[in-house]
């Protein structure tokens, strides 16, 4: 086996460079991971060597050579010390800081560097709203009524019976963490685990609330009113910050996502903050232009939809699409607003009266 092909590093290659492909490679074929294990003992052993000037020099000269014996086989390895011991009883020294490095990035090694303190965090809340079309035109309000945690109204969220004290955990000894000593196929090795006593407060209340029991929440109803902006579109979601769970024992509510919904309009279709729609006109209005009302939406009605007069050119051709600024959606950020586009259908009568038909077969006489 050779030791730089095994991290795929040339002969010549530094220290830095030896290194970074140890982490790449203990990354990849680390077993707690997935990888292979035999292939991370392969990798691990060429780093022992590699890694260190004294044993690469011998390593260089002598092949798989060092002053105690030869490595491989079984190993003994003890956490946190600096040498590992053969079944043969032959001592090998080796430097564990960046097998550390490793060990703490995928399994949370080291201890109270990694632990977290929102363990008391209480869960996100996601929920679906279906609104109007015409409400996107304005800021909108919304109310919902969600079944969540929420703060013990005894307790007020400490967990503990109104007048008693808390103290120390006994588990802990209010570090809010405990050890746990875990054996692997390199042998045993130390961790730290949020206390399951104190669920990571270092402290437990002397009596337990007697609703909460202890939790500090409780499951009730509670009716959240939802500000939905303008100009809001389909999938979009709004966060409201702590209106999710209420947390453990005072910890940090959760956040409220809310997905809205745009229902469909049955005259005007929404195309990013512009709308579009048709409109029908005659065939004289067509050809001799005329004053006519076309739709618009607006929130402030009970329709909501209003009016507004579009003045049609003569000679107009059927599907001439008008523009008409500042018509639209309000843009989400809050500055302008899109356009209204309507197509203009030129309408064919299928039924004529008499006097109907004798003016249109005037107006065919004269080329028309």
């Amino acid at each position: 086996m050779d030791y730089y092909e095994v991290l795929g590093v040339a002969k010549t290659a530094s220290q830095d460079e030896i290194k970074k492909a140890f982490h790449k490679l203990a990354h990849k074929y680390h077993p707690d991971k997935g990888g292979d294990e035999k292939k991370f003992k392969e990798i691990n052993e060429a780093y022992q060597v590699l890694s260190d000037k004294q044993k690469r020099a011998q390593y260089d000269r002598f092949g798989r050579v060092f002053e105690n014996g030869q490595p491989g086989g079984d190993w003994n390895w003890a956490w946190g010390n600096s040498s590992a011991r053969s079944e043969q009883g032959e001592a090998f020294n080796f430097d564990f800081g960046d097998v550390g490095e490793i060990f703490e990035d995928f399994f949370n090694f080291g201890g109270k560097r990694r632990y977290k303190k929102d363990v008391k965090k209480g869960r996100d809340i996601q929920v679906d709203i279906e609104i109007e079309l015409s409400q996107v035109l304005k800021q909108t309000f919304e109310k919902i009524i969600l079944n969540k945690y929420v703060v013990c109204h005894r307790c007020q969220g400490s967990g503990a019976e109104p007048g008693t004290k808390t103290k120390e955990c006994f588990s802990c000894r209010g570090s809010g963490q405990v050890q746990q000593v875990k054996k692997t196929i390199f042998g045993s090795y130390t961790t730290f685990a949020t206390c399951p006593e104190c669920h990571g407060e270092g402290t437990r209340p002397e009596k337990f609330c007697n609703v909460c029991k202890g939790e500090g929440r409780v499951k009730a109803d509670e009716e959240i009113e939802i500000a939905i902006p303008a100009g809001v579109d389909s999938e979009q979601i709004l966060r409201l910050e702590e209106k999710g769970d209420a947390g453990k024992r005072g910890g940090k509510p959760g956040d409220l996502y809310v997905r809205i919904f745009v229902k469909k309009h049955p005259v005007f279709e929404r195309k990013g903050d512009d709308l579009y729609t048709d409109s029908e006109i005659s065939f004289s209005q067509a050809v001799l232009g005329d004053e006519i009302e076309v739709g618009t939406l607006d929130p402030s009605t009970s329709s909501g939809q209003a009016k507004i007069l579009l003045q049609v050119p003569a000679g107009t051709e059927s599907g001439k699409i008008f523009k008409i600024s500042g018509k639209g959606i309000p843009h989400f950020s809050g500055f302008g607003k899109g356009n209204l586009y309507i197509a203009l259908k030129v309408k064919t009568p299928k039924k004529l009266t008499k006097e109907q038909k004798k003016l249109l077969d005037e107006l065919r006489k004269n080329g028309l």
